[in-house]
């Protein structure tokens, strides 16, 4: 094996790109001819000199032991497309780079930067750095002055909703859209994003379809639980409190332990809402069975810079956020490069999905789903939509009847339904039992990778 340990296959690579104009132009960069200079070393570094329309090549390099990418290009997409030519011409054909190679000065400056920023990343969530020496007093009266905006936010939401039920669910389709956007609006002035989201969530659902009134007085619950939740913030346990700030608005500080183990990349991707792209990462610890999120946001028209290929194992630290279920960590030192993944993390059955989806949410009453590994179910269609099914019958159903499902069954969400990620497992499936990792919720379950019997390290992306 090489300095930068396994070398990626070519769907790792474009699992990066941040949409699909860069993914068909990387594409075509990853040939030897636009490209000159090429290395790789320096622990876990990959440069290269691409030609473009100009006088100077463009310099390209990527330390993926991050993966972290620097370009000369304009571009303000992360990875560009060179950086994913380079790392598709690095996946296919490796006689193309020198091993070993010197690293030439303009990608070492760069690499040696990245790596110092890094450690004073590292250094400042342990408490040591100069995150640790902010002025406390300062810190403290920002937070009192952000809390007592977010209660007049929450009280005012309060008398919203006070009023809506007063008036009656029917009044909130004849009042159209515009009330609920105001009211967001001020939840925002209110340094409340939290609730300025929950509000658009309301505001959506009047006229959605038929149901839509219990839809909306289940929303609204749920949202006046919030505001009472935070109103009484200071008398919560601290797990339940943290949680509470957290669903707001708040940010909670990774001020947890830090948790070093090897961590199965699951799963990557984005969601925007036209102004924040907001990319997550599911991670399960080897050892500790732990499974962690790490997000990472971009602004409009800019791709998250953190990106991780999937279906490897980082050996890497992470320091956790504090909260109900602790799922959210920040990425912290890393110890080498990714290795390839040899089995998919353990699972259960459906049943013990609902079973641990229902314990998380009784931490949290506003989660929308939990992440799961469920082994041996089996892709089914049926009259209502699709469902994974557990593969062999479950102990209450001894005589299934011919043709019904066996064992436990959950369906799947409607945002799976219209994706292709449906149709990429029941292929790898074919009928049979497969490993399935996802997000289960009272929507139904999100498959995002799945691993079949015959190539238990070959991740399937299915987001």
């Amino acid at each position: 094996m090489d300095t930068l340990g396994v070398r990626w296959t070519a769907d790792q690579v474009l699992a990066l790109a941040p949409d699909d104009a860069s993914r068909k132009a990387g594409s075509k960069l990853g040939t030897a001819g636009p490209w000159s200079g090429t290395g790789t070393g320096g622990e876990g570094a990959v440069w290269g000199l691409c030609r473009g329309s100009g006088s100077k090549p463009y310099r390209t390099v990527v330390d993926t032991t991050g993966p972290a990418y620097s370009c000369s290009c304009p571009s303000r997409k992360f990875p560009c497309k060179h950086a994913l030519g380079l790392l598709l011409l690095w996946a296919g054909d490796a006689e193309a780079f020198a091993a070993g190679a010197e690293v030439p000065d303009w990608a070492a400056t760069w690499l040696t930067g990245r790596r110092e920023r890094a450690a004073a990343r590292t250094r400042g969530a342990e408490g040591t750095g100069p995150a640790a020496t902010a002025d406390p007093e300062a810190a403290r009266r920002r937070a009192e002055r952000r809390a007592a905006r977010i209660t007049s936010g929450a009280e005012e939401l309060e008398q919203r909703l006070a009023d809506l039920l007063r008036g009656g669910l029917a009044s909130a389709e004849q009042a159209g859209y515009a009330l609920w956007e105001e009211t967001a609006a001020r939840m925002v002035d209110a340094q409340a994003p939290g609730l300025a989201g929950r509000v658009r969530e309301l505001g959506a659902i009047p006229g959605s379809g038929p149901g839509w009134p219990v839809r909306l007085l289940e929303e609204c619950a749920l949202t006046h639980l919030l505001d009472r939740a935070w109103l009484s913030v200071d008398r919560l346990p601290d797990p339940l409190a943290a949680t509470v700030r957290t669903r707001v608005g708040l940010t909670a500080p990774a001020e947890g332990p830090s948790v070093r183990d090897h961590w199965l990349v699951l799963a990557q991707y984005d969601t925007g809402d036209g102004k924040l792209t907001t990319r997550r990462i599911w991670l399960h610890g080897r050892t500790t069975g732990r499974t962690a999120l790490l997000l990472s946001f971009g602004a409009a028209g800019r791709a998250p810079e953190l990106a991780l290929p999937v279906g490897v194992v980082v050996d890497a630290a992470l320091v956790l956020h504090a909260g109900a279920g602790a799922l959210r960590a920040e990425l912290g030192e890393q110890f080498g490069a990714p290795a390839p993944l040899e089995a998919p993390p353990r699972g259960g059955t459906v049943g013990d999905a609902l079973t641990a989806y229902g314990l998380a949410l009784r931490d949290d009453p506003w989660l929308d789903s939990w992440p799961v590994t469920l082994t041996d179910v089996v892709p089914i269609p049926t009259e209502h939509g699709w469902q994974l099914a557990d593969a062999a019958p479950g102990p209450d159903t001894p005589d299934a009847a011919p043709g019904s499902a066996p064992g436990e069954a959950v369906p799947l969400s409607g945002a799976a339904l219209g994706r292709p990620g449906l149709w990429r497992l029941a292929a790898l499936s074919g009928g049979g039992p497969v490993t399935v990792f996802g997000e289960c919720g009272h929507r139904g379950f999100t498959p995002l990778a799945a691993w079949s019997a015959d190539a238990p390290g070959e991740t399937v992306p299915l987001h």
